[in-house]
C-alpha cells in the first residue's frame, strides 16, 4: 500500500498519481518498513529490506524480460462484462469500472511479442493487480488467443501466473475457463511449440488446476505462494496447523512440481538459456577444461583377484566421475530440471537440457555423490520411483523438442525401501523402460560407472547403448551373488567371473554397441581425456541417429532388443544329443 493513502479515494488521474507516487515510500506487506519509491522500483520492486517480491504489472513484466524493453502489445478479444448480471455488496460492473480505473488495463489478461535473448517469443501476464489476477471469460478468450498466437507465429510461449483463481462474479462461466484454457495448452504440445510457465505470487486455485501446471518447464518466482486451496481454507479443512513453508515455492520444489525455484533478478538469464535448448540455436563449444582431483594412492582393497573383480573395484572408485561431474566437464549452457509433477523431486536421478557439444540435448543419470554429506543427499545413486517418473518426464520432453536423449547411468539399483515399495517403485521402472524404447527421438544410453540390475536399465533402453572400458553391468552384485549362490561373500571374485560383466564380456554378448576407452590408468586418473572420449563418441552417435527418420527409430529400437540373447551361443554349455 502507499504511505498515506487514504482507503477508498480512487486514482482519476493516471499521470498526477505516478508523478507523486515516484516521491512517495511503499510500506512492505511482509517486514512492515517503509522503502522509498526510487529503491523499491531499482531493486526490481523487490523490497530491499526483507526481499519480499512485490506484483508486477504487465508493463513492468515484459520491461524485465524482454531484450531492450522492446515489445509490442497483443489485442486480445473483447467480451462483455456482466453475463450473469452479478451483484455481492456491489454490482460486478461497478467493480469491473474500478479496477480498470485503477490498473489502466481492461482486464486481468495482457500479452505482449519481443524478443528474449534474440529468440522471438510470446509472454501473456495474468495481472494481479485486476481483481487479484482471477480468470473470468475475458481472462480466458484472452489465455487462448493468446496461445494461438505464439502457434501462429511457430515461437515460445511463456506464461506469467499470478491470480485467486477463478472469477466468482462469472461462476460457471469462469469455471469453464479451466478446460478451453487447457485445450489451447494441448495444441502447444501438439505442434512442439515450447510452453514455460513462470509462477509468482500469489498463483492459486482454478489457475494452477488448468493451464499453469502444464507447461513445459515450471519456473517458480523466490518467495511466491503457490496452492490450490488457500492455507486458512485447508487449516480450517483439517484442523491442523500447516508448515510454516507450505504452499511457498521451495516447498512445490521439493515436492516435484517446479523444476526451479528463481529471484527476479535471474529470471530472464534463466530464460535465455532455456529458450536457446529448446529452439535449437547454434552453439559453439568451448574446449573440456577439467582438473582431475588426487586420487588415493593406496592400492585398490581387493585387486587382483582376477580381472572381473578388478573391473567391478574400477567402476566403484571413489575418484571415478559422477553425472554431475560429466555435466560439469562436457555440457555447456546445462539447466537442472527438478521434480515428476506427482509428489517429489529426487536428487539421485538428475536431468536437464543443455548443449552437449554443439549439439542441444536432454541429459539424465545417477548421481552417487562424492562427500558423506552428497552422498546421502543424492541416496548413493540409487532413485526412488520420482526419480524414475522424473526421467520418464524429461524423456518426453526431449521427443517433444526432438531433442536427443542422453542418458549417463551408473547406479547399484533402484533404492529398495518401504516408501519405495508404497509409491511404485516397479511400476516407475518399468514405465521408464518402456518410455524409452518408445519415444521418437534420438536416445544414447552410457553406463558411466555401475550398471545395476532395473535401476540401470530403466534408463538404459537407447539406440546405441555405450560403456567406458572399465565398467560393470549386471543383474546383481558381485557380493550378493556369491552370498546367495556360493553361500560365502569371499567368492566375489569368483561371481563377477562367472557372471560376464565386464564391458568386454557385454560386446561379445551383444548387448553393447561400443566401448569407450579409458586412460591408462582408468577414469579416475584422467578426466580430462575421459571426458574428451567420451564426448567424441556420442557425439558420432548423435549424428549417426540424426540421419535416421524419428518415426522409424522406435521400431529400430525394439527390434535390436528384441534381437538380444536370442543367438547368444558363445559361453553356452554344449548339450547332449537327448536333450535336442
Amino acid at each position: 500500500m502507499l504511505f498515506g493513502k487514504k482507503s477508498g479515494i480512487k486514482n482519476h488521474n493516471r499521470e498526477r498519481y505516478d508523478r507523486i507516487r515516484r516521491l512517495m515510500w511503499i510500506k512492505c506487506e511482509s517486514c512492515g518498513r517503509l522503502v522509498y519509491y526510487k529503491d523499491y522500483k531499482t531493486n526490481h520492486y523487490i523490497c530491499p529490506r526483507c526481499g519480499r517480491a512485490f506484483i508486477m504489472t504487465p508493463k513492468q513484466r515484459f520491461d524485465l524480460l524482454f531484450d531492450n524493453n522492446a515489445w509490442e502489445r497483443l489485442t486480445l478479444p473483447i467480451v462483455s462484462d456482466d453475463p450473469l448480471d452479478f451483484v455481492d455488496r456491489k454490482a460486478y460492473k461497478d467493480r469491473l469500472a474500478e479496477a480498470r480505473l485503477e490498473t489502466g488495463y481492461n482486464d486481468a489478461i495482457t500479452t505482449a511479442d519481443g524478443v528474449i535473448g534474440g529468440i522471438p517469443t510470446t509472454i501473456c501476464v495474468l495481472n494481479g493487480d485486476f481483481m487479484l489476477g482471477s480468470m473470468g471469460r475475458a481472462a480466458g478468450d484472452g489465455i487462448v488467443a493468446s496461445m494461438e498466437h505464439a502457434l501462429e507465429k511457430k515461437q515460445p510461449f511463456i506464461m506469467v501466473t499470478c491470480s485467486g483463481g477463478a472469477r466468482m462474479q462469472e461462476n460457471i462461466l469462469s469455471l469453464m475457463q479451466m478446460a478451453r484454457t487447457t485445450v489451447a495448452v494441448n495444441k502447444l504440445h501438439a505442434n512442439g511449440i515450447p510452453y514455460i510457465v513462470l509462477l509468482t505470487d500469489p498463483t492459486f486455485g482454478g489457475v494452477t488446476a488448468s493451464f499453469a501446471m502444464l507447461g513445459d518447464i515450471h519456473i517458480a518466482e523466490k518467495g511466491a505462494r503457490i496452492g490450490f486451496a488457500g492455507r486458512r481454507v485447508i487449516e480450517q479443512n483439517i484442523r491442523e496447523k500447516l508448515p510454516a513453508d507450505f504452499q511457498t515455492a521451495e516447498y512445490l520444489y521439493t515436492h516435484g512440481m517446479v523444476d526451479m525455484v528463481v529471484p527476479r533478478t535471474e529470471l530472464k538469464a534463466k530464460l535465455e538459456k532455456i529458450l536457446a535448448v529448446l529452439t535449437k540455436q547454434p552453439h559453439i563449444p568451448h574446449p573440456i577444461t577439467i582438473a582431475t582431483p588426487t586420487p588415493d594412492t593406496k592400492k585398490i582393497r581387493g585387486m587382483g583377484e582376477n580381472d572381473a573383480y578388478d573391473k567391478v573395484l574400477l567402476a566403484r572408485n571413489e575418484n571415478r566421475p559422477h553425472f554431475l561431474d560429466y555435466i560439469n566437464g562436457i555440457v555447456e549452457d546445462w539447466t537442472y530440471l527438478a521434480g515428476d509433477r506427482l509428489f517429489g523431486e529426487d536428487p539421485a536421478m538428475c536431468g536437464g537440457i543443455g548443449y552437449w557439444r554443439d549439439t542441444p540435448a536432454v541429459i539424465i543419470g545417477q548421481e552417487k555423490g562424492r562427500t558423506i554429506e552428497t552422498r546421502q543427499f543424492h541416496r548413493f545413486g540409487m532413485p526412488n520411483p520420482e526419480g524414475y517418473r522424473k526421467a520418464q518426464r524429461l524423456m518426453r520432453l526431449a521427443e517433444k523438442f526432438k531433442l536427443p536423449v542422453i542418458s549417463l547411468f551408473d547406479t547399484a539399483g533402484a533404492f529398495a525401501g518401504s516408501a519405495a515399495e508404497e509409491r511404485g517403485q516397479s511400476q516407475a521402472v518399468a514405465s521408464s523402460i518402456a518410455t524409452g524404447l518408445s519415444i521418437k527421438t534420438p536416445y544414447i544410453a552410457v553406463n558411466v560407472g555401475e550398471g545395476g540390475s532395473g535401476g540401470a536399465i530403466a534408463i538404459g533402453t537407447g539406440d546405441r547403448v555405450l560403456m567406458l572400458e572399465n565398467t560393470i553391468y549386471s543383474v546383481i552384485a558381485p557380493e550378493s551373488c556369491a552370498s546367495i549362490l556360493w553361500k560365502d561373500n569371499k567368492y566375489k571374485a569368483t561371481a563377477a567371473a562367472a557372471m560376464k560383466l565386464t564391458a568386454r564380456d557385454m560386446a561379445d554378448l551383444n548387448i553393447v554397441d561400443k566401448i569407450v576407452t579409458e586412460p591408462s590408468g582408468g577414469a579416475h586418473t584422467d578426466w580430462q581425456t575421459t571426458m574428451e572420449m567420451l564426448a567424441s563418441a556420442v557425439s558420432e552417435q548423435i549424428a549417426d541417429l540424426q540421419k535416421i527418420p524419428t518415426d522409424e527409430l522406435p521400431t529400430r529400437r525394439a527390434e535390436k532388443f528384441l534381437a538380444m540373447t536370442r543367438d547368444v551361443e558363445i559361453y553356452a554349455p554344449a548339450h547332449d544329443a537327448e536333450d535336442k
